[in-house]
């Protein structure tokens, strides 16, 4: 009972974690959107909406971890549970696979780009991949052989789905896409080699300045350190968990789940915390977002501290806090 409950709070933490995490960058780039319309941005936006989804679908499984004494979760509620937490996790894995074929376009075909990916084009992508997640997460409850014949509570993932559910899933999706994200990465490394030595030639042939350029920018090869930390945190994240499942399910007498459920669930799970801060942070524009709701919110701390201390017959006057709030504005937008 005492390992259900540490569960139960590393659960919570995790998900409150995820939810703030994600939904700073959603605030972010909703406003980078409404400022400048962009294509990767609503994968990124994406990304962070199902993040966002993945933690609150864990959130509910807390109150079943940290309760020892109440009646375990029905079988049917919690396997309702696991396939919201599945399909939130595959949307953020299909949307990682996305914002990577979508960097990999733009560097691949840059002329065609902005009319392949337009923003039709984008909307049936997400809306596509949302279908497909739906329907990994609830395949279970569909199909017999992959649920757990017994349970026994609390809710938990392999408490309701078989690890052949598991294996599957690493067979159809996880490794072909493992192997998509290689290639993807490769690709691109052998672009930007080439897109060096063009630059090299026509600055050794002394043409000026941007003559016979492809057109691609330094920018649009930032984008291949970008897929190889994709690629790492990915694998990094999901394949200890998915390889130890492909595990128990050839060795039958091998008692892995306690294994799978406490620690490398956990770790799979973590990746959509990473995700904010590897696939948001390292864009300049959302940065530069994230500072300026910061300096927003200090502007508005120390106008609310003025105007209290105003009210409470503090040794400045309204007009004085007014006008002192205005010169601490125009101070912090020089600087």
């Amino acid at each position: 009972m005492e390992s259900s409950f540490s569960f139960g709070v590393i659960l919570a933490i995790l998900a409150s974690l995820i939810i703030a995490a994600n939904a700073l960058v959603v605030m972010a780039v909703l406003s980078l959107i409404h400022k400048n319309d962009g294509v990767g941005l609503s994968f990124t936006l994406n990304l962070a909406v199902a993040d966002t989804s993945l933690g609150l679908a864990i959130s509910g499984l807390v109150t079943d971890q940290l309760s020892s004494t109440a009646r375990p979760t029905q079988k049917t509620l919690c396997s309702l549970r696991m396939a919201f937490v599945t399909s939130s996790a595959a949307a953020s894995v299909l949307t990682v696979m996305l914002i990577a074929f979508d960097r990999y376009l733009a560097i691949k075909q840059p002329l065609r780009y902005y009319q392949i990916m337009n923003g039709l084009m984008a909307r049936a992508c997400i809306a596509g991949l949302w279908l497909v997640s739906y329907l990994i997460g609830f395949l279970p409850l569909g199909v017999r052989v992959f649920q757990q014949t017994t349970y026994k509570g609390p809710c938990s993932f392999f408490a309701v789905f078989h690890p052949r559910f598991v294996l599957t899933l690493s067979c159809v999706g996880f490794f072909p896409a493992l192997l998509l994200f290689v290639f993807f990465y490769c690709d691109m490394l052998k672009i930007a080699s080439m897109h060096s030595q063009q630059i090299r030639k026509t600055e050794h042939a002394g043409a000026p300045a941007g003559a016979h350029r492809p057109p691609r920018t330094p920018s649009d090869f930032k984008a291949v350190r970008t897929v190889a930390v994709l690629i790492g945190s990915f694998t990094l994240s999901w394949t200890p968990f998915l390889i130890t499942s492909i595990v128990q399910v050839a060795c039958q007498e091998c008692h892995l789940y306690p294994v799978l459920e406490r620690y490398l669930w956990l770790l799979g799970v973590g990746n959509s915390l990473l995700n904010p801060l590897i696939y948001a942070y390292w864009q300049k524009e959302i940065r530069q977002q994230f500072s300026q709701m910061a300096l927003g919110m200090k502007k508005g701390l120390a106008a609310f501290l003025l105007l209290l201390s105003a009210r409470d017959g503090g040794p400045q006057g309204p007009r004085e806090s007014a006008r002192h709030i205005t010169t601490i504005s125009h101070s912090e937008l020089d600087g």
